[in-house]
């Protein structure tokens, strides 16, 4: 058999899918577009539950993947079926002969600006879930100035009809709430405020973070869309809501606002999909024939799916479903 597998995406699936095979006997080559591993996860500080490390939890695969070829800034061309597999050819012009592909292509993060109400990219006070997490990551929130008041706002792109995203995001709220409290931590006196629709705390361990947000926390939690943010003559932000709860209006003056931008569809799904002629869903993820038995093969023989390739994922999912996809492809490749 052909023992050479393919990996597009070195983010922690693909990273994960790739360590699995190496240790299942495979040869691997990992495409990466950028120009180093990790994904999105080498942006962020720490990881629920456990505060884990997330650049430790990188570090520790790519260590792993000692003598694995990574092939970055890489992207794939074209791809034909062979008698032995497939032969993809990259961006540099180089073939690549395989016996199967994994796509771990990931996602992208909702472009907050779309969202002009909400004042992205036009006032100095709101950043992005993402923006809060490097600013953790940095320390450089500790040279900030308390605020007095700070802002969450949740499903940024997610669940909403008026940007073609449908879907839930499945982390953000559980990311709000854990930002939430780190906040309070550095700054004990501040307000916080997280503006939900509904929170979905599904994990084990969520819904007890959800309560010390509000017993140890304090964190106000108010069920009812931002209509809008503005800004005052001050610098800071100034949002209108309604609390559905209580049926009021609310105007809340913030020092910072943070806009919890969802997980959609990675921006090459296209391209890959056309390469590998397999097909997308409406949402941009790619289609899965059979999510509940086997929700890591394609509808083509020899191309696996792992992590958030075909939808919103946690960490620990990306990481099962990867191992779950080496072992379809060691299934697939040892049949005869």
């Amino acid at each position: 058999m052909n023992k050479n597998v393919l990996v597009l995406g070195a983010g922690v699936a693909g990273l994960q899918a790739a360590l699995s095979l190496k240790e299942l006997g495979y040869r691997v080559t990992i495409l990466e577009k950028s120009s180093s591993a990790g994904g999105h996860l080498k942006d962020w500080d720490k990881l629920y539950p456990g505060n884990i490390s997330s650049s430790g939890l990188i570090d520790n695969l790519i260590s792993a993947l000692d003598g694995t070829d990574i092939l970055y800034n890489t992207t794939v061309t074209r791809s034909e079926k062979s008698d032995n597999g497939f032969i993809t050819e990259i961006s540099s012009g180089e073939k690549i002969d395989s016996g199967a592909i994994v796509i771990a292509s990931g996602f992208s993060l909702f472009d907050a600006r779309i969202k002009e109400e909400y004042g992205y990219g036009i006032y100095r006070r709101v950043i992005t879930n993402a923006d809060l997490e490097a600013l953790f990551r940095s320390k450089e929130i500790h040279k900030m100035e308390m605020p007095a008041k700070v802002g969450f706002v949740h499903c940024v792109g997610s669940r909403d009809e008026k940007v073609c995203n449908r879907h839930c995001s499945k982390i953000c709220c559980m990311t709000a709430v854990k930002q939430a409290c780190e906040i309070k931590e550095i700054w004990p006196h501040a307000d916080v405020y997280c503006f939900y629709m509904d929170l979905r705390m599904f994990g084990r361990g969520y819904e007890d973070l959800y309560y010390e947000a509000q017993s140890k926390f304090g964190v106000n939690f108010i069920r009812g869309r931002v209509s809008e943010a503005g800004e005052d003559k001050d610098g800071k932000v100034v949002v209108k809501a309604e609390d559905t709860l209580t049926s009021r209006p609310l105007k809340i003056t913030l020092d910072l606002l943070v806009l919890m931008s969802g997980m959609v569809r990675n921006t090459d799904n296209k391209t890959i999909s056309d390469v590998f002629g397999i097909p997308t869903g409406e949402d941009g993820f790619f289609f899965q024939p059979s999510p509940l038995i086997n929700p890591t093969s394609s509808d083509s023989s020899g191309i696996y799916f792992a992590g958030s390739a075909t939808g919103p994922k946690t960490v620990a999912e990306s990481i099962n479903e990867a191992r779950a996809a080496a072992l379809a492809v060691h299934k697939f490749l040892s049949k005869d």
